[in-house]
């Protein structure tokens, strides 16, 4: 499956967060580096600045990635994503959202507010094949 495997990340850096603390977290957990990410400068409701960071990977490092980013997430939780797998997947993503403060203090946990999106991507033709796989991606290493 690594071979077809996509990872889209996504994160919202606001001008009072250390982008740094960020970026070194991704490096120290899941080895992605800063030149990895496209950054882009925007500006908020009152014109404070905000950065957004995406990242596309494939293949063996978006397998390297998922393999870290499942190792990291407590069974609990990774009970919970697969029990709601249904609300989770669309088309062949699956989209996740963890907390920017527990990546940078090395831990990964769910959020609601301002998180890190991922998607997970790979080819899945049945909607039947769909719950079967990111099931099986999530309690297996790659």
């Amino acid at each position: 499956m690594e071979k077809k495997l996509e990872v889209e990340i996504q994160v919202i850096i606001h001008a009072t967060e250390d982008s740094e603390k960020i970026f070194d977290s991704f490096k120290e957990m899941f080895f992605l580096e800063k030149a990895d990410f496209a950054v882009q400068s925007l500006q908020g409701h009152y014109e404070n600045p905000i950065s957004l960071v995406n990242a596309k990977i494939k293949k063996k490092k978006a397998g390297g990635f998922v393999k870290n980013l499942i190792a990291n997430i407590p069974k609990k939780e990774i009970d919970e994503i697969i029990e709601d797998l249904e609300n989770r997947c669309d088309g062949s993503g699956l989209f996740l959202r963890i907390s920017k403060q527990s990546l940078v203090e090395g831990k990964i946990e769910p959020a609601g507010d301002d998180p890190i999106k991922i998607r997970i991507y790979t080819p899945i033709y049945s909607q039947k094949e769909i719950i079967r796989t990111y099931s099986q991606l999530l309690t297996s290493t790659i």
